[in-house]
């Protein structure tokens, strides 16, 4: 169990701190819902789980077969909707890896990376293409 506390700090921002380790992020409305975009939305905040979510779990997997992994990335476009009311339409995720993995250990983490937990926490209405590049 992880304990968050969040203070609504007005201006459509919060302060969010994170029990177990003190740290603090801010998060801020978008420009486009009447907030100045200052910092991570809290739909922000859904879209750097996923990526950073696949990252995380492919490095457990990653280490646990001694499979280099530093330096692999992912970049995540949140898409959202409005209709019937606004949310994240889609979590568009791209994923570079290292080239010099073989095939066994990409199937393992394209695997590994389409199973973590925020993307099965994800409501099935929010669409999450992922693409692999074994181009690092």
């Amino acid at each position: 169990m992880v304990k968050i506390e969040i203070e609504y700090e007005g201006d459509l921002r919060c302060g969010a701190k994170h029990g177990p380790s003190g740290t603090v992020l801010s998060t801020d409305a978008p420009v486009d819902n009447q907030g100045r975009g200052e910092s991570f939305s809290p739909t922000d905040l859904v879209a750097t789980a996923v990526g950073s979510c696949m990252l995380t779990t492919m490095g457990i997997v990653a280490a646990r077969h001694d499979w280099p992994l530093v330096g692999a990335r992912a970049t995540v476009v949140k898409i959202m909707a409005a209709d019937p009311v606004r949310r994240i339409g889609s979590l568009v995720v791209e994923l570079h890896l290292p080239a010099a993995l073989d095939a066994g250990a990409r199937t393992a983490l394209e695997r590994t990376a389409l199973t973590c937990p925020v993307h099965k926490s994800l409501a099935p209405e929010c669409d999450v293409p992922v693409t692999f590049h074994w181009d690092l």
